[in-house]
């Protein structure tokens, strides 16, 4: 527990971001949201997608690592996101359905890199999430949870490239989200 990341687990994965991730990272960088977004996110895009996905751009070197994972480890540690709290903790989602609240599964991924292993001592998943911070960082994203967990989007329907835009800007690019609303006439 508490043990900084360091290089290999941070290698060539794909790390997708939620709402909070970006704005800790930003706020983190000193960057806006905007900034952080075009620097450091990719936002693979395909004709299925119902809703916007955000995944952290690794480096452009042969080992792909983090850009955040310094000579001492993770240079954002306090506030990395939700799935470098998890690791080596997995979750799954059985399908969703409208009305039905999903439980989770949890697993261990069984990385030889990972130095968490060598640690004495039992964790279960719920003790591990809460040492993380992972309970409180899902407790602030329980409205985002429960927007895109929505009937309207569990039944298959998906967003124009329009109102795609608008949603991604809202949930993720906060920054640039209030000067939309509070300079342009949105509020009259």
């Amino acid at each position: 527990p508490g043990v900084p990341c360091f290089n290999s687990c941070c290698a060539d994965v794909n790390i997708l971001l939620t709402p909070l991730d970006v704005l800790r990272l930003a706020r983190r960088t000193g960057l806006t949201t905007t900034e952080f977004l075009d620097r450091h996110a990719l936002m693979p895009i395909t004709k299925d997608l119902h809703l916007p996905v955000v995944m952290l751009k690794m480096n452009d070197d042969a080992a792909r690592r983090c850009p955040f994972v310094g000579e001492q480890g993770c240079t954002v540690y306090a506030d990395r996101p939700w799935a470098c709290r998890m690791y080596p903790i997995g979750m799954a989602l059985p399908p969703a359905r409208a009305g039905v609240e999903p439980e989770p599964v949890y697993f261990l991924f069984q990385d030889d890199f990972c130095h968490g292993r060598e640690e004495a001592g039992a964790w279960t998943s719920t003790k591990w999430r809460q040492d993380q911070g992972v309970l409180e960082h899902e407790a602030l994203e329980n409205g985002f949870k429960e927007i895109v967990a929505h009937p309207w989007f569990i039944g298959g329907r998906q967003l124009d490239p329009k109102r795609m835009e608008m949603f991604h800007t809202a949930c993720f690019d906060l920054d640039r989200f209030r000067a939309f609303v509070f300079e342009s006439t949105f509020l009259t």
